[in-house]
């Protein structure tokens, strides 16, 4: 079982690392890139996968953390979804959508390592 959990929060912090990046590459002409929109949809499917792993085994959960980090992954999802569909047909992306990508995973990252 450790080494599925190793490979989920692997593939977890890939997608942190996806919503993240391209936030900090298109910083200055704000964006949604296809690669924050993939990210944004294996941040929530391995952050489920590894509730669903520490709730099957022993080890105690959280559940207000999770509960936060949950609502803050849907608030970078569905900004990300709206974003990608709006730069795909051509059209403008708005700054504040595109910050709200990145900015809100940033603060998800926050909550994930300074919540004890």
């Amino acid at each position: 079982m450790t080494i599925v959990t190793s490979i989920l929060v692997f593939l977890h912090v890939l997608g942190a690392a996806a919503i993240v990046g391209g936030w900090f590459a298109t910083f200055k002409k704000p964006t949604v890139l296809p690669v924050q929109l993939y990210g944004a949809i294996a941040q929530l499917v391995t952050g489920l996968a590894l509730v669903g792993l520490a709730e099957a085994g022993t080890d105690p959960v959280n559940h207000a953390k999770v509960a936060v980090k949950l609502v803050i992954a849907v608030a970078v999802l569905v900004p990300a979804i709206i974003g990608y569909r709006k730069a795909k047909a051509g059209g403008d992306v708005s700054t504040g959508l595109a910050h709200a990508v990145g900015g809100m995973a940033l603060v998800n990252i926050g909550v994930a390592t300074l919540w004890n």
